[in-house]
């Protein structure tokens, strides 16, 4: 599909010559350089999602300008891996004069729905409907700057969770942290681990769909400089205690897929698990640790900072509008409305969380 400067195609039509200048603009942005917006992760959604496509923005025959979406039924659009992608939006050159409505009628989209839109993202920015925090562990300076800021705002925290580490290897097995781990079997445990957590606490289990399985299956493979698929364990002797599994770029480690054996909860051996992957980040190089928005407890312990993210969608005036409106934002607006009031939020945890008891029993 074409429309004068913008092709549309397939991830994996792209020439090497498109994706080295995917990087080459992603290297010089101003944001930090978060793996789901390289062209490795777009290659890994395309492998699992037949509807994935990149619009190819041109100046002559040089490629100005990416944006990797999916399109479904009647024109309707979404960013790529909607509801599951940490980062989205477009990579552009710096004045390259294109608009959100000439790249859309070139996408052949009525509609373009994103939840975790990067900041400074001009285009569509403007048709946000609501701005979120991605909460943030900033290790730039090293792992034990990091330990002084979390002494600084919350000393008990630290305290406690360090004391914890230390009873878990007491109590059940000596420590050992692997920041990479390559075993199949240990992502196979912490997918198990997720997918019990989501039916437990009654949220929708990402791992009940192929397509996420398949994708993560993907990115574990995926070993290039600006996204790598990251497993990280916490082992109790041979046991594993803790994961995540994440993509991890020469600068930022994106956190996904945390979970633990709810077995040793009361070592919070998710707290220290995270405690590990900031300490080997720092280690590595990796600055900044990006544990994406949505409020909780443990993000609140660990960040030293926030970003700003945004959800809504650029729409085409008539049936397009309406179109989007009647499939999502009834939806998005109760969600944000729950969300921005943190008493009906707690109420609505424990309503999903009994809800899910009933699933099991």
């Amino acid at each position: 599909m074409s429309s004068g400067r913008i092709r549309v195609l397939r991830a994996d039509d792209l020439g090497e010559g498109e994706r080295e200048r995917w990087r080459a603009l992603r290297a010089a942005s101003t944001v930090a350089r978060n793996p789901f917006m390289e062209p490795e992760f777009t290659d890994a959604v395309g492998r699992v999602r037949s509807r994935a496509r990149v619009a190819v923005v041109y100046e002559g025959r040089e490629p100005v300008g990416f944006l990797p979406h999916e399109r479904g039924r009647l024109g309707q659009g979404q960013a790529l891996a909607y509801g599951v992608s940490d980062a989205q939006g477009a990579v552009l050159s710096p004045g390259i004069g294109l608009n959100a409505d000439e790249l859309m009628r070139a996408c052949s989209l009525s509609s373009f729905a994103f939840d975790n839109l990067e900041a400074e993202q001009g285009l569509f920015v403007p048709h946000a409907a609501a701005e979120y925090a991605a909460y943030v562990i900033d290790v730039e300076k090293g792992y034990e700057t990091y330990e002084s800021v979390l002494r600084a705002q919350s000393p008990k925290f630290l305290k406690t969770t360090l004391a914890k580490e230390r009873r878990l290897g007491r109590q059940v097995g000596p420590l050992r942290f692997v920041f990479d781990e390559r075993d199949p079997a240990a992502l196979r445990t912490l997918m198990a681990w997720k997918s019990a957590q989501y039916r437990r606490t009654g949220r929708r289990d990402r791992f009940a769909q192929d397509w996420i399985i398949r994708l993560v299956h993907a990115l574990a493979e995926t070993r290039a400089p600006e996204c790598s698929g990251t497993l990280s364990v916490l082992y109790a002797g041979e046991r594993p205690i803790a994961a995540h599994f994440g993509l991890r770029s020469a600068t930022v480690l994106a956190c996904w897929f945390p979970a633990y054996d709810p077995e040793f909860s009361k070592y919070s051996p998710g707290l220290v698990l995270h405690l590990r992957m900031a300490e080997a980040s720092a280690a590595e190089g990796v600055g900044l640790l990006d544990l994406g928005r949505g409020a909780a407890e443990y993000k609140d312990s660990l960040k030293t900072g926030e970003l700003p993210v945004y959800e809504g969608a650029w729409t085409r005036p008539g049936a397009g509008a309406a179109l989007y409106w009647l499939s999502r934002e009834p939806a998005r607006r109760a969600h944000h409305f729950v969300r921005n009031r943190p008493g009906l939020a707690s109420v609505a945890a424990r309503i999903l969380k009994n809800a899910g008891r009933l699933r099991r029993s």
